[in-house]
Formats: C-alpha cells, sequence, structure tokens
C-alpha cells in the first residue's frame, strides 16, 4: 500500500468490530499525540492508555519518539518485544499497529551470541596453542577470561605443598604471575577443580567468604565468583576463578557453562605446555649425556673433537667420541659408528659409551675391553652393530706415543709435520656381529706438530662436488691433510669439518665425527693460559 492510499483512509472508530477485536494491539494517535482510539489488545498491554491520554505519558518512550518522526520502529514493552507499523489518515492522525515479534528477536539475540561466543572460543583457542610456554599459556587464559567472561581473572596451576603457581589478570590491565601459598579449600569448589572434579553452582559460593589471597588490591568488593576446573590430557590442568565487582549481575547457568566451554580449551592448551615442558627437560637431560664432551689438552696431549649430526634439525645420532684420562698418566681416546642415524641410533651409542667407562680399568688392553663389549652387544636384543677404533697415549720425551685398535673402523691418519700423510696398521672386525672378534693394535708415535685423525666414514662417504653425487673420499681427505702439518688439533678438526660441509653443500649426509690427536709444539699452546677450547693442561 502507498503512502497517497495511506493517507487516504478514514480513522477507525472504536464501534469498528474488526479494529476493535483485532488480535495485535492497535492505538490511532492525533498528530500532537493525543489518544483518540485504542482497542482491547492495546488497552492489556499499556493499561495507562485511554482516549484523550497523550501517547508520550501512556505508552513507551520509543513508540512516541517513532510517533514524533512518523516512522516504524522496534522496541520493548516489558519483557515482550514489538514492531510499530504505522498507518497515516487522511485527517493527519495515524493508527500504530504492534506486532509482537518476541520470540523471533530472541531467536536472533541467541544467534548472535552463540556465533559471538563460537568466534571468540575458536579465537582463544588460536591464542592458547599459539604457544607452549606455560607462563605464556596461563598469561593469555587469564587476560581473555578477565576481557570477555569476568571482571578479573586468576588461573591456577598444580602445586606442591599448597603453594600455587596463580596469573591474575583485571579487565585492562596486564596479568601478573605469582607463587602463593594457600590451601585450597578455603574457597568452595577450588579444591574439588584442583583435582579436575565438575565445577560447583556460582550461586553456591558466597562472595563475603573469599579468602583475601583471591581478592585483588584495589578491586573492591566481589559480587560473586565462578570457580571451574582446567581439564587436562589425563590429569588436571589447574583450575579457573572468575571474579565480578559487586552492584553487577551475578554469573547466570548460561555465563557458567560458556565458563567452562573457555576452561575446556585453556586446560587443553596448558596441558600441552605442561607436556612440552617436561619432554623438553627430559631431552635436555638425555642431550647432556649424549652430546659429544668438549675435549680438553690431557696429560701434554691435545685432543679436539667435532660432530655433525645427519639432519641439522638433530643434536645426536650414531657417531661418538669420548676422551678418559688414566691414573697413570695415559689417556684414552674413542671414536665409534654406530649402525643407524637418528635418536635410535644415539640410544644405543649412550649404551656403549657407557658400558666403555665401566671397562675403563681395562684401558691397558684393547682387545679385552673389545672383547667385553662385544659379548654385551651380541647378548643384548639390540640387532644394531657399531664400528671403533680405540687410541691410547702417553707424553713422554719422544712425543706422543699411541696404541690404536680398530673394528671394524677405518684406519686413523697420522700427519707428520712436514706435511706426509700415513695410515696406521690397524684393523679388526665389527662389534656386535660375530661371537669373537680378531683385532690388530699399531703403534704409533708422535712428534711436536704431528696429529693423528681418527674419522667416521661420514667424511669420506659424504656425497657432493661440482656434479653434486660424487664422494669426498679418502684420496682428498689425504691431500686436505697434507696442508695441516705442525697444526694444532683443534684447527685439524676445524679444517676436515669445513671442507666436508663445503663439499656435501645442501645434499643429504651421514652423521660425521672426527677426532685429532696432536703432539704440542713447544709451549705455543699455553700461552692463552691453557683453557681455551680444547686447550687444558692437567
Amino acid at each position: 500500500m502507498t503512502d497517497s492510499e495511506r493517507l487516504a483512509r478514514p480513522s477507525p472508530v472504536a464501534t469498528d468490530p474488526g479494529w476493535e477485536l483485532a488480535p495485535s494491539p492497535a492505538l490511532v494517535v492525533e498528530l500532537d499525540g493525543a489518544l483518540r482510539a485504542v482497542n482491547r489488545s492495546a488497552q492489556l498491554l499499556l493499561p495507562a492508555a485511554r482516549v484523550g491520554a497523550d501517547l508520550r505519558d501512556t505508552g513507551p518512550a520509543w513508540l512516541a519518539e517513532a510517533h514524533r518522526d512518523g516512522t516504524p520502529s522496534v522496541g520493548w514493552v516489558g519483557e515482550r518485544s514489538f514492531e510499530a507499523h504505522p498507518v497515516r489518515h487522511e485527517d493527519h492522525s495515524t493508527t500504530w499497529w504492534l506486532v509482537e515479534d518476541t520470540e523471533a528477536r530472541l531467536a536472533r539475540e541467541a544467534l548472535r551470541v552463540e556465533r559471538s561466543r563460537a568466534e571468540f572460543l575458536s579465537e582463544a583457542s588460536t591464542a592458547l596453542l599459539g604457544s607452549l610456554n606455560l607462563h605464556r599459556c596461563m598469561e593469555v587464559a587469564a587476560s581473555l577470561a578477565a576481557e570477555h567472561l569476568a571482571d578479573a581473572a586468576l588461573v591456577i596451576a598444580p602445586g606442591q605443598r599448597r603453594r600455587y603457581p596463580v596469573t591474575y589478570c583485571a579487565r585492562g590491565a596486564e596479568p601478573e604471575h605469582s607463587l602463593l601459598e594457600f590451601d585450597p579449600d578455603d574457597l568452595p569448589g577450588l579444591g574439588e577443580a584442583l583435582q579436575g572434579f565438575p565445577p560447583v553452582p556460582s550461586r553456591w559460593i558466597d562472595p563475603a567468604s573469599a579468602p583475601e589471597w583471591l581478592v585483588p588490591q584495589g578491586f573492591g568488593e566481589i559480587g560473586a565468583i565462578v570457580v571451574t576446573p582446567l581439564p587436562g590430557h589425563g590429569v588436571p590442568a589447574g583450575a579457573l576463578v572468575l571474579l565480578r565487582r559487586g552492584g553487577r549481575p551475578v554469573f547466570s547457568e548460561d555465563e557458567e557453562i560458556f565458563a567452562r566451554l573457555f576452561a575446556a580449551r585453556s586446560g587443553a592448551a596448558m596441558s600441552a605446555a605442561h607436556v612440552f615442558a617436561q619432554q623438553a627437560s627430559i631431552t635436555e637431560t638425555l642431550m647432556r649425556e649424549l652430546l659429544p664432551p668438549a675435549l680438553e689438552q690431557v696429560s701434554g696431549v691435545e685432543f679436539a673433537g667435532g660432530y655433525r649430526p645427519s639432519q641439522d634439525s638433530e643434536h645426536v645420532g650414531g657417531d661418538f667420541y669420548d676422551v678418559h684420562p688414566g691414573p697413570d698418566g695415559e689417556t684414552l681416546a674413542v671414536l665409534g659408528d654406530v649402525c643407524g642415524k637418528g635418536l635410535e641410533a644415539a640410544v644405543l651409542t649412550g649404551k656403549i659409551r657407557n658400558t666403555l667407562q665401566a671397562l675403563l680399568p681395562m684401558a691397558g688392553d684393547h682387545r679385552r675391553m673389545l672383547d667385553l663389549l662385544n659379548g654385551a652387544l651380541v647378548n643384548s636384543h639390540d640387532t644394531r652393530f657399531v664400528t671403533l677404533v680405540l687410541a691410547s697415549a702417553v707424553r713422554d720425551r719422544a712425543g706422543v706415543r699411541l696404541r690404536l685398535t680398530c673394528a671394524g673402523h677405518l684406519p686413523p691418519l697420522v700427519v707428520r709435520a712436514n706435511g706426509q700423510v700415513e695410515e696406521a696398521e690397524t684393523a679388526g672386525t665389527l662389534i656386535g656381529v660375530l661371537p669373537q672378534i680378531n683385532t690388530t693394535t699399531a703403534e704409533v708415535t708422535l712428534g711436536p706438530g704431528e696429529t693423528c685423525l681418527l674419522y667416521t666414514d661420514g667424511i669420506t662417504e659424504a656425497r657432493g662436488g661440482p656434479l653434486g653425487n660424487e664422494l669426498y673420499g679418502e684420496e682428498r681427505l689425504r691431500r686436505a691433510l697434507t696442508e695441516c702439518g705442525g697444526m694444532p688439533a683443534e684447527a685439524v678438526v676445524e679444517r676436515v669439518q669445513m671442507l666436508a660441509s663445503q663439499w656435501v653443500g645442501n645434499n643429504a649426509h651421514d652423521d660425521m665425527a672426527v677426532l685429532a690427536i696432536t703432539a704440542p709444539r713447544g709451549q705455543h699452546l699455553t700461552a692463552v693460559g691453557g683453557h681455551g677450547r680444547g686447550r687444558y693442561t692437567a
């Protein structure tokens, strides 16, 4: 219907049965706001509405404003929502029809709230899972809860001996960490929440009974408290406490349910961060035992080592070396290569290193040590094997005397002071394959500035070069070592590692380990006080 048609309509009168008995409230209002007629439904809705009264005094303010502007409007009358539609008449009066839309409006509002909450939970999950640091997760959880769920929030992690890590955040403020000592049973439901039990309803918690440690400084009177658990992966991740100031509405049941949904996501993130922290701590502890040691000068003999795992993202692998000073001045150096790569090979590496540590009293007899190690591996459930080279070094007036014994490993290379490279005459069978092993031991004397290099096949079998698939090979290694005569042990190791890395480039490669044993030239190593890398006088 057009505006001209509406203006042409006569004004209804109270005697019109259809108008009077219409199910929707209707009011005829003069231009100046005076009520000309009110049907029965309108009288029930607006008891003060009477003919001759002013709409501004008898009806809702939003309807009076709509009449003044002459435009449709929407508003509430009590707990009911209405759409007001005007029909203008030729005598300048207006009939206002009030069509109830309470259910539709509530449904739209509920949909809006659910969409907003779903969006918030999605964003919260992203923010919470953005860090595997437990303190950071607690900060994010407390900040989000204070901003969207309450006036302030406390995230409490599991503690020991009544000492609990707590992160507190008020709306608009930065989160704060503290370690508080308290009895969780002082706050109803907190002890249960920290154990993972379902929350108690907020209405059961008397805000006046809140312990002092719960009330932040300057927060004021607490009007309502919510305590809910933070579920973790198998074990509770802590508890979430929401605080609302006095004078504000208490938490509704719907808000408590939403708080539990948020707590579930926060707990999962905190639990993941806690597990990660535990694993990182365990890994760090194990790594300290599996990583090659920092080598030093021992009893007048220089030792230097270098290691590069097959994967740059890993820290350990199947290659290893160790240096064990002996009580009689003879030092045992060990370099080995376990079959395989990565963590599994590193685990066996750790076992072998520990076994050799236990066999140190027999270091004077290489064959005996290797026999016992071979028996331990053959009788174990592990099917991996290892190649080894043992080097016993002792300093005397002539230089450094070495006893070298290989077990399935590449023979050591001796670099003379003039750059000549010799291969030590030692050989032997693999360790951990056959019940009996065979080995031969070579004796070598190093003069001042001469080096014995122990290395794994990751060096010689490194593929790369100009064509990208050529082995580095023993011949290239020998040529490189001819330039290392008279160099300190650390410099020899750095030279070999640099050349091998340049040859490999970005190609895949095996673990690489190098160990250099050098007879020092005079006193040049003590010029730095004997405390640099690989430079310590025992």
